[in-house]
């Protein structure tokens, strides 16, 4: 896994991982989160810049999500019965994820970039129920801002120890993600906040 992602930044760099997220957001079976905290960890070893590697995740996450709701929203639900399948996007995922977003409307297309099966499916669903882009954009777009910094500010934060995260998840399942997740942004932005505070000190 890390081998063919380091191969794949060698050849295409921050266009790899835009495409990346492309395609694992509109329904590809890859392992975004894996892949983001790597990256995070590639940028506290220096072989990536933050920032870049940051922006490429956020516009393929934002770029791949929209491609998704426009599928939806033109070509509707038969599209989706029809050819779903060939994105991985089975007819199970489709029922748990009306199920969501009938219990919790829009706020599913932020949460949902959590929950592994269900942020290929959301947008879809947005489309199909005519969901306007307003509406959509600012769920869905904010959701990817939340979940590539979370996940590729865990990586950084970690260093060599990203893995810990996956260790406890696979462990405890998808529910612990409801726990490491809110844990995880917060520590997260206190680590940066606290790197920007000594900074600024160190240019006074």
């Amino acid at each position: 896994m890390e081998q063919s992602l380091i191969d794949l930044l060698q050849q295409f760099g921050y266009i790899g991982i835009f495409l990346f997220l492309v395609l694992g957001i509109v329904g590809l079976p890859l392992p975004d989160e894996l892949m983001m905290t790597f990256l995070g960890y590639l940028t506290s070893i220096g072989q990536l810049n933050l920032f870049l590697t940051y922006m490429s995740a956020l516009l393929g996450s934002a770029c791949g999500i929209t491609i998704s709701y426009l599928l939806g929203k033109r070509l509707g639900y038969p599209f989706l019965k029809k050819y779903g399948s060939k994105f991985f996007i089975t007819r199970r995922r489709m029922l748990i994820t009306q199920v969501l977003f009938r219990k919790y409307g829009t706020w599913l297309l932020f949460v949902g970039y959590f929950i592994p099966g269900v942020r290929h499916v959301t947008a879809y669903i947005a489309g199909i129920t005519r969901i306007s882009f307003l509406r959509f954009s600012i769920f869905a777009y904010t959701g990817a801002i939340v979940w590539c910094f979370t996940f590729i500010g865990l990586g950084h934060v970690l260093g060599a120890n990203y893995e810990v995260v996956f260790m406890f998840l696979h462990k405890y399942g998808t529910r612990a993600l409801f726990i490491v997740v809110p844990i995880a942004a917060i520590w997260t932005g206190w680590y940066f906040w606290n790197q920007n505070q000594g900074k600024s000190l160190q240019s006074k």
